[in-house]
């Protein structure tokens, strides 16, 4: 009754059915069927394209259900390079790649002396002289605001492919990141946040969201 009050709207051009597994990432790959089940059950009948996995679907039963009809994917965390069933897989065992990347540029270089603080609340303090570099991105930029940057950690960044750290604070616009490990860098050194470096080098979105 459903389908056929929508079907008879002008507005609707055409209706896809579609299900969401929410246990398709489960380690008991058994607990998918009594919802595709219930799904086959009340669609059996309804004409129209169906759209069931999302990222864990895809990759662990994507051929199965594709082979059933069901034509559309809706892959979400696969997307950033991140395994949907960590438990069980990584990213390299999906040989999953980011589809995005968040980068930006150096646009200062500034030399630290010991003792030193760094941002809003002083997190970070300088323990020896360090060279620090201000990236141009922030909060605002939909950067994480409770990164953290303060002495005993730090979130990872890519300097000119170079893995490194932020310190202090993520403030709206800027994000100051550690150029110890990176002493060629200058204003206008890339930036990686998250995805992949011009040189190639990776970093996870999985990294940062675990810092």
């Amino acid at each position: 009754a459903a389908w056929l009050r929508l079907d008879a709207l002008a507005q609707v051009e055409g209706i896809v059915l579609m299900t969401h597994l929410a246990n398709a990432d489960a380690d008991d790959v058994a607990s998918v069927e009594p919802a595709l089940a219930a799904f086959e059950a009340a669609t059996h009948d309804l004409p129209g394209e169906r759209s069931v996995c999302n990222s864990a679907a895809t990759l662990r039963f994507g051929a199965r259900l594709a082979a059933g009809g069901a034509a559309w994917v809706r892959p979400g965390i696969l997307l950033y390079g991140s395994s949907p069933d960590p438990s069980m897989h990584s990213a390299d065992d999906w040989r999953l790649a980011p589809a995005m990347t968040l980068r930006t540029r150096l646009i200062a270089v500034q030399e630290l002396a010991a003792g030193a603080s760094v941002g809003y609340g002083s997190r970070f303090t300088a323990e020896t002289r360090m060279r620090i570099g201000v990236a141009a991105c922030g909060y605002a930029d939909g950067y994480p605001r409770l990164a953290p940057g303060d002495n005993e950690r730090g979130t990872p960044v890519l300097v000119d492919g170079v893995r490194t750290r932020t310190v202090g604070r993520v403030s709206m616009d800027m994000i100051a990141v550690d150029l110890g490990p990176v002493p060629t860098a200058t204003i206008g050194s890339e930036v990686i946040l998250w995805g992949r470096a011009s040189s190639g080098a990776l970093l996870s979105i999985d990294d940062v969201a675990a810092a």
